[in-house]
């Protein structure tokens, strides 16, 4: 059967699959699939970007969040925190199984692990495998010729024009989508953590600068502005997940959230305000939580990010400033309802950390899950017991959702059109997926041969950098 089909066709070989869809009664709601793809906007606009059809703008997230429970969250907490949650024996064992596995994998040659994945691997991660210590996140960002330097005044604009100027410099750094968020220290400060990793603790302060000390990180008060972007990953790299290959795209991608953030703080220094950031990748605060605030996607099952634009395949990047930015608001692209009837990335997850529940939960799975809000929460520590085994990150869950993949063929506008207006037939999208682009793999195995991978006419970072919409 080809599936090089017309959308007419496509819908009309759709009773051959066996699938029993009927869209009748979408479009007796005023919404057909023609007239959906013909309104989706094909392409970027200049200043205020216009997203898809099937992404509504909403006030309040798909995630139900109880704002008198959540409180700022410590993030020791996170199951990244080995010693606290296997214990320095276990530790030792797991690291132990780590060595032995991947080489005893390299020196079978096994799909994935041979010299040349490693060492691609050891490229998109030079600070954990080449000891680059220059690539750190900046909490207080590069030095500057601030306009006060340059014997001129701060640079001043409306909070919606200065949204469009970063939104601008963060896409030619390198950024995906953008967005932004207004702290309210009753609701969405609290998404930034009250110790960072290391120990550090946050703290909101009526002062003039950001400061570090060996005990602290102190924020001015009226650095209430959260810019959070998105790093975009390689679709056709994510699919060789778990193995060294599939994780060089989740690597590198940190590396240049990194470098964009560094990027940014410059510019905003420059204009004549602070940027406070991350110290480390995955620090100052709940990226997922300020992504969802900040309309970049919704909460998907696997308890990560869902975006309209890129699927499960980014990385999410977070820093705070002084300029007044204009807050741009959550979305619903259909993707809660979705993923209760999907349950793929459950089905690939190794380790079986994914919940498989019907309905997300107040329930946390451990003290690495922050309350206060509904998820699918997925058990860290099992997910991450899993990385000494495979020797390397997983992302499993990742590579196998419906929406990572590249969405140029009229199957994808299907799937975006059932996700925002017949979500209950995820079910049977699923079904479609696993036919057209594989089923999960078991026992970790990739969705695709890491071996073909290296015959590839990759672009540039395996991204298509024309993909996507920026959201402000």
């Amino acid at each position: 059967m080809s599936y090089n089909l017309t959308r007419r066709e496509f819908l009309k070989d759709l009773g051959l699959l066996g699938a029993g869809v009927t869209l009748a009664p979408v479009a007796a709601q005023g919404e057909t699939f023609e007239s959906f793809v013909e309104r989706s906007d094909p392409g970027w606009k200049p200043g205020p970007a216009v997203r898809p059809a099937w992404v509504k703008t909403i006030d309040k997230p798909t995630t139900e969040i109880d704002w008198d429970k959540k409180q700022r969250w410590d993030e020791r907490n996170t199951a990244f925190n080995f010693p606290k949650y296997f214990g320095d024996e276990r530790l030792k064992k797991l690291q132990t199984i780590q060595a032995e596995n991947t080489a005893r994998y390299l020196k079978e040659g096994r799909p994935g692990y041979t010299l040349k994945d490693l060492a691609l691997m050891a490229g998109a991660n030079l600070r954990a495998f080449a000891n680059v210590s220059g690539l750190e996140f900046p909490f207080l960002g590069p030095d500057v010729l601030t306009p006060e330097k340059r014997g001129a005044p701060k640079f001043t604009a409306s909070p919606e024009e200065a949204a469009k100027i970063v939104a601008t410099a963060l896409r030619f750094y390198g950024a995906g989508s953008v967005g932004f968020v207004e702290l309210d220290p009753k609701t969405t400060q609290k998404l930034i953590f009250s110790h960072d990793g290391d120990g550090k603790m946050i703290e909101f302060a009526d002062v003039e600068q950001p400061q570090e000390t060996k005990e602290k990180r102190i924020i001015p008060n009226k650095c209430r502005y959260a810019i959070v972007f998105t790093v975009q990953m390689s679709v056709e790299t994510q699919k060789r997940a778990p193995t060294p290959t599939g994780a060089a795209t989740t690597y590198i991608g940190y590396e240049f959230g990194g470098l964009i953030q560094t990027r940014i703080q410059a510019f905003l220094k420059s204009l004549g305000y602070h940027a406070p950031g991350e110290y480390s990748r995955n620090a100052l605060g709940l990226s997922v939580g300020l992504g969802v605030m900040a309309g970049l996607g919704e909460l998907a099952r696997f308890n990560r990010l869902l975006t309209p634009e890129y699927g499960p395949t980014v990385r999410v990047f977070k820093l705070l400033t002084d300029l007044p930015l204009a807050p741009t608001k959550p979305i619903d692209a259909g993707f809660v309802q979705f993923c209760k009837v999907c349950k793929k990335c459950a089905d690939a997850c190794p380790s079986k950390a994914v919940s498989f529940d019907d309905e997300p939960s107040w329930q946390v799975r451990g003290e690495y899950n922050s309350v206060g809000h509904k998820a699918w929460f997925d058990d860290a520590v099992k997910c991450r017991a899993y990385w000494f085994e495979a020797g390397t990150g997983c992302a499993a869950c990742f590579a196998a959702c419906p929406f990572a993949t590249k969405d140029k063929a009229t199957f994808h506008q299907l799937v975006k059109f059932v996700s925002s207006n017949a979500p209950g037939l995820g079910g049977v999208v699923r079904s479609l997926d696993d036919l057209l682009y594989g089923a999960p793999g078991v026992g970790g195995k990739p969705i695709k041969d890491p071996n073909e991978w290296w015959s590839l006419d990759m672009p540039e970072y395996g991204i298509d950098t024309a993909k996507g919409k920026r959201d402000v």
